[in-house]
């Protein structure tokens, strides 16, 4: 009996321990599986499209007539302000370091952007609002470096700044007696600068979508006009201002240098 007993207490603490243990290798089977964490690297070369709004200031002063002496003091000649919309295409390269993305970029947008308004003074013959300005802004290029900061490793903020270049047409046109162009300047080129900044998602591996801000300021230029055919008297020198300000947004490609970085845990 005795015997029996022992026999029986002996099983009852195997069964005990092989159960304990078959608990425990089934806690660690079951702890669960963290998934690693992906994260992309910026550095590489891309290439993409945007599109967006374009606005554009037009500021004319008359300084002269072209050959003779300055006028003084000066005609104002008005602004006017137009707005269209514009896309293109950009390229550019970013290195990464840590969480700073550093660039250079270049990028052409087509389009364009026109304005109109009444030449404020009066001529001789012609009374107040006898003539109006004709402005339209065609294509723009800019290269900027560009510096930004990952504020999560996929969404960058950034500012940009650079040279900025277009070309504009500028008309003068009459009303009095009947319509007529007075005088034109054709194809004048702008150089200035431009500055911007804003946001940049990688949605996935070498894709990324952005929308950003950029101002270029072309400062002023003396634009000498020619007279249309049939026009007497000499064509006037023009002191033209003109800002350009965009709202773009886009999606860029990263060729083959974005590859995953997996962290593993």
């Amino acid at each position: 009996m005795n015997k029996l007993m022992a026999f029986a207490f002996a099983s009852v603490i195997s069964v005990s321990y092989v159960g304990a243990a078959s608990a425990a290798d089934m806690a660690v089977k079951a702890r669960p599986v963290v998934a690693p964490v992906v994260t992309y690297s910026w550095t590489g070369c891309y290439i993409g499209g945007n599109v967006g709004g374009g606005w554009e200031r037009t500021s004319q002063t008359q300084i002269a007539k072209v050959g003779g002496p300055a006028i003084i003091p000066n005609n104002d000649f008005g602004s006017g302000d137009g707005t269209d919309v514009i896309g293109g295409a950009q390229i550019g390269c970013d290195y990464q370091f840590n969480n700073i993305v550093v660039g250079i970029q270049g990028m052409y947008d087509y389009g364009r952007i026109g304005n109109t308004h009444v030449v404020p003074t009066a001529f001789p013959g012609f009374p107040v609002g006898s003539f109006n300005s004709v402005n339209q802004v065609k294509d723009m290029w800019t290269v900027t470096g560009r510096v930004g900061y990952l504020f999560t490793p996929a969404l960058l903020g950034y500012v940009k700044g650079g040279g900025a270049w277009t070309r504009v047409d500028h008309t003068f046109n009459g009303f009095v007696p009947t319509p007529f162009v007075s005088e034109t300047a054709s194809g004048v080129n702008r150089q200035g600068w431009t500055v911007g900044g804003g946001l940049e998602w990688m949605f996935a591996k070498g894709w990324s979508v952005f929308g950003e801000f950029n101002y270029m300021d072309f400062g002023n230029k003396d634009v000498n006009f020619v007279a249309a055919p049939g026009t007497v008297g000499a064509p006037d020198v023009v002191r033209t201002r003109l800002e350009i300000e965009q709202f773009l947004v886009g999606v860029n490609y990263k060729f083959n240098f974005a590859q995953p970085v997996v962290a593993k845990y």
